[in-house]
């Protein structure tokens, strides 16, 4: 994935926010793989672990690791090549029967 010049914050350096944003959407995806229904993000946590450069390409991964009953464990990484630029780790819940 590529920040584009909408993503800018400072230091020219892809925004934060942007960053949190695409975690969410990427750990998501893993936790809305599994049984039992739809999940939403009950918590989110990312490391800003050093610059995240703008209109590079970018790899962004996802894992679940653990399930317990209706919680959905994801952790993930956003890297510019071999450097780590940012991890995420996140909890995802399934919806209960008649929740949106």
């Amino acid at each position: 994935m590529t920040f584009g010049d909408y993503f800018l914050g400072g230091n020219a350096a892809a925004h934060g926010g942007a960053v949190s944003l695409l975690f969410d959407e990427v750990l998501g995806i893993p936790a809305n793989s599994g049984p039992g229904g739809m999940a939403r993000t009950a918590y989110l946590h990312v490391n800003y672990r050093a610059i995240t450069p703008m209109n590079r390409p970018l790899t962004v991964t996802a894992t679940l690791y653990a399930v317990e009953g209706r919680k959905r464990f994801v952790r993930g990484e956003l890297k510019d090549g071999d450097r780590l630029c940012a991890d995420a780790d996140g909890l995802f819940l399934v919806l209960l029967p008649g929740q949106q």
